[in-house]
């Protein structure tokens, strides 16, 4: 079910607390180091379940020619509100994408699996549309976070993905384990915060998908596995 302006106005208290804009800017961060030695002007990225548009303007501030879609008229909306001209955004399903085969140089899923019917048919459909790369950023049930989220979060009502069910979904889906796989916020969220006693612990972005949220690179230039030869270096996206 599409989310509505009640889901938005608590999204948007969620980012304005403390708490919720400390762990979107780690969040950030964790992009940002999933991208860092990729090119970006001159291309494209496609935002799929973009909601209110805060990862879309992040990814244009990051250089790409950016388009969003939602399921929610109330999120391509506010989408459209915060970006204005510097983004086209459409409504759309997911699981079945309004593009062409290849349009985009890269597509985002970021915490969108967890709310689809069917995370595999939306995944299937962001590397369809994707030339490079697919980047995947999804919440961790295996972290303290997932223990600690309150029944009435909406978060709550999404299925989290283990790491290892994200890596047995890429395999399924492109033949290929995640080309990276890094998180951060690893402590529960009392440690979402800087200063004492905890200093930097919640900014560290972690090498291996132990925190509440996870980045996924999934490398669309690799070839098909034929042979048990290990699969050769992830290439930046081109």
């Amino acid at each position: 079910m599409p989310w509505d302006l009640d889901d938005l106005a608590r999204y948007e208290r969620w980012l304005a607390s403390r708490r919720g804009a400390y762990a979107l800017a780690q969040e950030f961060r964790l992009l940002e180091s999933l991208i860092s030695a990729w090119p970006r002007r001159g291309r494209t990225l496609l935002e799929i379940g973009c909601g209110p548009g805060v990862f879309l303007e992040f990814f244009h501030h990051a250089g790409y020619d950016v388009t969003g879609l939602d399921k929610s008229p109330v999120m391509a909306h506010a989408a459209r509100k915060r970006l204005g001209h510097r983004a086209e955004v459409n409504l759309g399903d997911c699981e079945a994408l309004p593009y062409e085969d290849n349009q985009f140089d890269v597509a985002a899923l970021l915490t969108v699996l967890e709310f689809v019917p069917d995370p595999e048919a939306a995944l299937r459909e962001a590397v369809r549309v994707a030339r490079s790369a697919v980047i995947v950023g999804y919440l961790n049930r295996w972290s303290f976070y997932r223990l600690c989220a309150g029944k009435g979060s909406i978060v709550r009502r999404g299925e989290w993905f283990t790491p290892l069910g994200m890596h047995a979904l890429a395999r399924k889906v492109t033949g290929h384990a995640p080309a990276a796989h890094a998180s951060v916020l690893p402590g529960p969220p009392w440690t979402w915060r800087p200063g004492f006693p905890l200093w930097g612990l919640g900014r560290m972005a972690l090498p291996l998908p132990v925190g509440a949220y996870c980045g996924a690179v999934l490398d669309l230039t690799l070839d098909a596995p034929l042979t048990g030869l290990p699969a050769r270096a992830f290439a930046q996206p081109s």
